[in-house]
């Protein structure tokens, strides 16, 4: 059985105010500079120019090579002739863009992003918004202070199927909901072999992309594109994918935050990670599964890069569990209801999609036009994409620690904890200064 698609807009909770200047005149073209034009940057600034609202006047990215072909490519989509920049600092000095897409690795999410909205921008940034959940908060108070609007590429908030099988759940399709279960499972093989050091390629400002960040060897595990599985760099699967999912938690929940969180794992397929000066290997978990203790529910996370995929009906997505049956909101699946009434037949929506990618980012960014036009705050603003980050970062403190962690979401605060409060945080490599929450 199939049901009908839900007009996205409709449905969920009412957005949360916010002090968001309007623009002064709707429908206008805006300056929009792109910092991190690689594969998905040039995704996301696609979608920009589809929109017809956006003339590329700078983009920026420490590797001449990516900044080279992005310029050329900007060229032939648009017409537009961006300068090129290799220092996001310069080139919001110079270029004073009203937009800034983010689309670096996550640990350089925080920084350009505060500049960006100091300088007045509206901000396009990549999830999760920060590295660590210090430089997310340090991003919410900034958004909040400069009055721009902030949207955070967590494009389910806005895919119709997702949003029609929440409204679904709201209506009491599954009953009583008491458990939440999140999970991504993958091939990925077996042991990892380390891979050799070698000196950064031609043109790539390797000091710089590490920036704040230790300052690891060049390796080509790690850029292009390898960085998430790189711990200085990224949080791993549960930070890259459980944030999408467990943000679909939370976009279904009235609870805005978690009293417990524990989560375990480990390498035990891929081995224990290798870093020295000849070469390297990731040092994300394989596996890990990750404990959420909500006031009226539990939520899981689970995910491992081995054994593939086959032997599960889903493997992407996330099931509610409830009293008159499961739901499952997947991906390229769509969503389906398995009634606990084995003589009821399931309810199926498909997915719909935005191709070639499968991801919906020209709605999710036509809503971040829309919300600096009314004054409002978007789908995915920074208020909720903040709470959905910090689940998968407090996930990474539990995991590194080995114990659970009580979670104060009114103060943002580990209670009883010094240590783990601690990693709330991290040093910042000179001439870096963290920013302040």
């Amino acid at each position: 059985m199939k049901v009908g698609r839900r007009g996205f807009l409709a449905a969920g909770a009412a957005w949360a105010a916010g002090p968001f200047v309007r623009a002064r005149r709707p429908g206008r073209k805006f300056r929009t500079a792109v910092v991190g034009p690689g594969w998905w940057g040039k995704n996301i600034l696609k979608a920009a120019l589809g929109a017809g609202r956006s003339k590329i006047a700078a983009l920026c990215d420490v590797d001449g090579h990516v900044l080279e072909t992005a310029v050329e490519q900007v060229r032939e989509l648009s017409g537009d002739a961006p300068k090129a920049y290799r220092d996001w600092r310069e080139m919001l000095e110079k270029e004073k863009p009203e937009i800034v897409i983010v689309a670096t690795p996550d640990h350089w999410h925080a920084l350009p992003t505060i500049a960006a909205l100091r300088a007045g921008a509206h901000v396009f940034v990549e999830k999760p918004t920060g590295h660590t959940v210090l430089e997310s908060a340090a991003m919410r108070k900034a958004a909040r202070e400069s009055g721009r609007v902030v949207q955070v590429g967590l494009h389910r908030r806005v895919g119709p199927h997702h949003v029609s099988a929440l409204q679904f759940l709201r209506e009491g399709g599954a009953g009583t909901v008491g458990m939440v279960r999140a999970l991504v499972h993958s091939g990925g093989g077996g042991p990892e072999r380390p891979s050799p050091n070698t000196p950064p390629p031609e043109g790539l400002d390797w000091d710089f992309w590490c920036g704040p960040a230790p300052r690891r060897p060049f390796n080509r595990l790690i850029h292009p594109g390898g960085w998430r599985q790189f711990l200085d760099y990224g949080n791993g699967q549960l930070g890259d994918w459980g944030v999408h999912w467990l943000d679909q938690v939370l976009a279904w929940t009235e609870e805005p935050w978690p009293r417990r969180v524990f989560a375990a794992g480990g390498r035990p397929v891929r081995g224990r990670p290798v870093l020295d000066e000849k070469e390297q290997t990731t040092d994300a978990p394989d596996h890990q599964v990750a404990i959420y203790e909500f006031e009226t529910f539990t939520a899981v996370w689970e995910h491992r890069l081995f054994a593939g995929p086959a032997s599960e009906r889903h493997s992407v997505g996330v099931f509610f569990h409830g009293t008159k049956g499961t739901l499952h909101v997947g991906w390229r699946d769509g969503w389906t209801f398995y009634p606990a009434d084995s003589r009821k037949k399931p309810v199926h929506e498909d997915a719909q999609l935005e191709e070639p990618d499968g991801h919906n980012l020209k709605l999710l960014w036509g809503d971040f036009l829309e919300a600096i036009d009314a004054g409002r705050a978007p789908a995915a603003g920074i208020e909720r994409a903040h709470r959905a980050s910090v689940l998968p970062l407090l996930g990474m403190i539990s995991w590194r620690l080995g114990r659970s962690l009580r979670w104060d979401g009114a103060r943002e605060t580990i209670e009883g904890d010094p240590e783990a409060e601690a990693l709330l945080r991290r040093p910042y490599r000179a001439p870096w200064t963290y920013p302040v929450p």
